[in-house]
């Protein structure tokens, strides 16, 4: 069964306006006197929008499931995270506004720092220290004067923000899907061994040895970097994916200061609305701006993700208070549906994504509210909504902003 299909066809056009607000990686686990950076933090605003919605949790893809920001979007935007399975790569390159066409295969580098023991590639830092935008362009430009093209496979490299990069092998045909499954090298954690880049299809074959050709090259021209590797995930084709403005009849805009999250938006099919800088507040400038222009606005924000990640439980409370603050003027402009979750949760005492459900708040007209006293994830489990899948979130949306006709006679 189809669900995305089913709700597709039961949507039916108003002047109802959605606000979709993702604090990415936002759901934690206690640390400090026993209590989560939700529970720890000072928000007046959400707790007291929280007692007047409907509250619960959601799980991104299945229980047990750690998702990647792509499938946590996805699953949020209403999409099976299963079904569209869509490499990183993709989502970066798209969001820094590169053009990617049937011929590519889209890859997400990210700088790191190496060392050889033994004849193996041992990482140190999957993020080389979170070098700074200006000096992945100087490396990336290194890279790229040296490296054009590898056995006839034009090469492209573009930075993108701190340590991350996108980079594209443009063949002179067009690719298929199973060209891109190879092996990720990123280990994932520190002290173990970089991945060979290894076919996991026959087709892939040809891929698998540009790659290694390209990362050995790579490795001699970082020589003496303190970034001085390239690690390899999402390796991604462009897929069929159906449009969100179709699927749910939205004039849905995205702002997000993140290429990937930008990517993964205009792959979607929502358009990127600018933002000059990186702040909440530079933000809601611009939400202020345009909301009037759309029926979804989707709102992000990445802080809180990547302190979780760094493993920093007080850095992580000051983006969610910094959030706090700024929420009532985002309630000031009078959407009918406002909906506060992540993408993820990214628990700063397991510093990565975790599996735990994310908290969720829906606050319109038609809630019964009064059932959670705080925005936390342990108050929402008292919540209406209870524990959903999150691709039950854009449904609901839907039917509390009254976007939703009946199903059935």
């Amino acid at each position: 069964m189809d669900e995305q299909k089913i709700v597709s066809e039961l949507v039916e056009k108003n002047e109802t306006k959605i606000i979709l607000i993702v604090l990415d990686g936002l759901g934690g686990l206690p640390v400090k006197d026993e209590k989560s950076e939700l529970e720890f933090s000072k928000t007046p605003n959400l707790d007291e929008l929280a007692r007047e919605s409907a509250t619960g949790l959601h799980i991104p893809v299945f229980p047990g499931i750690s998702p990647g920001s792509g499938p946590g979007h996805l699953s949020i935007f209403g999409y099976d995270p299963i079904k569209w399975e869509i490499g990183r790569g993709l989502l970066e390159a798209l969001g820094i506004g590169l053009n990617i066409t049937d011929r590519d295969i889209a890859i997400r580098t990210n700088y790191a720092t190496v060392k050889e023991e033994n004849g193996r590639i041992v990482v140190v830092d999957r993020r080389a220290g979170r070098i700074p935008t200006e000096e992945n362009r100087r490396l990336t430009k290194k890279i790229t004067e040296r490296i054009k093209e590898i056995d006839g496979v034009q090469i492209i490299m573009e930075p993108a923000m701190e340590y991350r990069s996108a980079l594209i092998l443009r063949f002179k045909d067009k690719v298929n899907e199973k060209m891109a499954m190879i092996k990720e090298t990123d280990p994932q954690v520190t002290h173990e061994e970089v991945i060979p880049p290894e076919p996991l299809t026959t087709d892939a074959k040809r891929v698998s040895e540009i790659l290694k050709k390209f990362l050995r090259e790579v490795k001699e021209i970082l020589k003496g970097e303190k970034a001085n590797y390239l690690l390899l995930r999402g390796y991604s084709t462009v897929p069929n994916i159906p449009k969100f403005p179709e699927v749910y009849k939205l004039k849905a805009g995205c702002i997000a200061t993140y290429p990937m999250y930008k990517g993964l938006s205009k792959l979607v099919g929502m358009e990127i609305i600018p933002v000059s800088g990186f702040s909440i507040e530079e933000e809601f400038k611009v939400l202020k701006e345009v909301y009037k222009d759309f029926d979804f606005i989707y709102f992000h924000i990445k802080k809180t993700d990547s302190y979780g990640e760094d493993g920093n439980f007080e850095k992580k409370i000051h983006i969610i208070e910094e959030f706090d603050n700024i929420l009532p003027e985002i309630l000031s402009l009078g959407f009918d549906v406002v909906a506060i979750t992540g993408d993820h949760s990214t628990p700063s005492k397991m510093k990565s994504h975790s599996f735990h459900p994310v908290p969720l708040l829906i606050h319109s007209p038609y809630v019964f509210g009064r059932l959670s006293n705080r925005f936390t994830e342990r108050e929402c489990l008292k919540g209406e909504l209870g524990i959903i899948k999150g691709v039950n979130l854009m449904p609901l949306l839907l039917a509390h902003a009254r976007r939703l006709k009946k199903y059935g006679a």
